[in-house]
């Protein structure tokens, strides 16, 4: 016994510090610094009468609409293992992770057969450093996408609440017709690290409306640490996460590219994770245990 034993125990005894950091570094893929200062949302407030209007203008289009709240990843503001300089430049849309880069939103969805893109928009508000709209070939649903510089991951992860509770719209114009955002979306979706692991906010995003909204959330732990806020906003979670978790564009395309054809969300489940799957090169059913829906 102790022949066999001894030298494994010897080992880790000998690298105790090494493997102690080593996971500790693991851990804090999703957990660390406090991000930067954040300034009022960039979403536009409405009243009752303005929001019931807003979405019977839409009906009247008879669009969908997606709206996602990219955090861009950020080496210096917020609590990730370091990614190397360029894709981990939170102030830098054109080259982010979860951007620009090649799974990154951006650049993901404009190789995409299913999506064309409309417009950019760079700086369209308070740190947002680019705004992009996208409309489907063949469906009359638009998705659009906001890159929040990454120090100001606290705003995005309001600004993504608020919308989930019906709280703050944005438009996007497009030929002679305003396409309604933020609380008037079908799907609300945040993509990026899990700041709410780093801090807290006061759940105060009640539900303001009936319209009935589904909320993707890719971030590690979703599940755990969005959950209570999700609740008190009245949304439905079409998908989360339960682990940590590569936040990339593929399991986001797929996700709303099954909502579309099916509106099914076991169907929207099994796309999500069989893009995960293939992209990481894990197992289904690690993948299934990771991306949830619903309650």
């Amino acid at each position: 016994m102790e022949s066999v034993y001894s030298p494994i125990y010897r080992f880790v005894m000998h690298h105790k510090l090494f493997l102690l950091l080593l996971s500790f570094a693991y851990l804090s893929s999703c957990s660390g610094n406090s991000p930067g200062s954040v300034q009022d949302t960039t979403l536009n407030a409405t009243d009752t009468t303005n929001f019931s209007n807003t979405i019977t203008a839409k009906n009247k289009l008879g669009v969908k609409t997606i709206h996602v709240f990219v955090a861009l990843c950020d080496n210096k503001y917020q609590g990730i293992v370091p990614v190397p300089a360029g894709i981990g430049n939170g102030q830098n849309a054109g080259t982010n992770l979860y951007w620009g880069a090649v799974y990154g939103v951006k650049t993901f969805f404009n190789k995409s057969s299913e999506w064309k893109l409309v417009e950019t928009k760079r700086n369209p508000a308070a740190n947002i450093l680019e705004r992009i709209l996208f409309k489907h070939r063949t469906k009359n649903i638009y998705l659009l996408a906001d890159a929040y510089d990454g120090q100001f991951i606290k705003q995005a992860t309001i600004d993504f609440l608020l919308a989930c509770s019906g709280k703050g719209l944005t438009t996007a114009k497009t030929n002679e017709n305003e396409i309604p955002f933020g609380a008037a979306s079908d799907i609300v979706a945040y993509v990026g690290h899990d700041g709410l692991m780093d801090f807290s906010l006061p759940n105060e995003f009640k539900k303001q409306n009936e319209l009935n909204r589904k909320a993707i959330m890719l971030a590690c732990k979703s599940k755990q640490y969005f959950g209570q806020y999700i609740k008190t906003t009245g949304a439905e979670p079409l998908l989360w996460t339960t682990g940590l978790m590569a936040p990339e564009a593929y399991i986001l395309h797929d996700a709303i590219n099954t909502w579309i054809k099916s509106g099914d969300n076991k169907e929207v489940r099994q796309s999500a994770a069989a893009a995960y799957s293939k992209y990481q090169k894990c197992s289904m059913r690690a993948a299934q245990n990771l991306l949830v829906s619903g309650w």
